[in-house]
């Protein structure tokens, strides 16, 4: 059964920086595309950055040259590195990875992040 930890969330000042983690358990994260969500109160979750296993990356319009996304295949880690920071950024983040030969779906817990003006 996979399990996805994520961590590295908190309050900063807007143009701030944080770097989320996101640590997989019980599936190959080589054989997966991971993707980072968020979700702000009273709206829907909203795709931000997703990296496939060779590494290629796409981003949401939002975050595009703020937010990075990568992967460490070989310690089954994923991370949203965040910069310039605003309050709009506030929300709940969270990793998801699908795997490639199952289409199978696991999602993290969540953390929480919090943008201050």
């Amino acid at each position: 059964q996979a399990e996805l930890v994520e961590s590295g969330g908190g309050l900063v000042q807007a143009g701030g920086s944080l770097r989320l983690s996101c640590k997989v358990h019980g599936i190959l994260l080589s054989s997966g595309v991971a993707s980072w969500y968020r979700q702000a109160p009273g709206k829907m979750r909203d795709l931000v950055a997703t990296v496939v296993p060779d590494g290629s990356a796409t981003y949401a319009d939002s975050v595009k040259g703020r937010f990075t996304i990568s992967r460490d295949n070989v310690n089954n880690m994923v991370y949203l590195q965040m910069n310039n920071l605003k309050p709009e950024d506030t929300a709940v983040y969270y990793c998801k990875i699908v795997t490639v030969f199952t289409g199978q779906n696991f999602w993290g817990q969540g953390t929480q992040v919090t943008i201050s003006s």
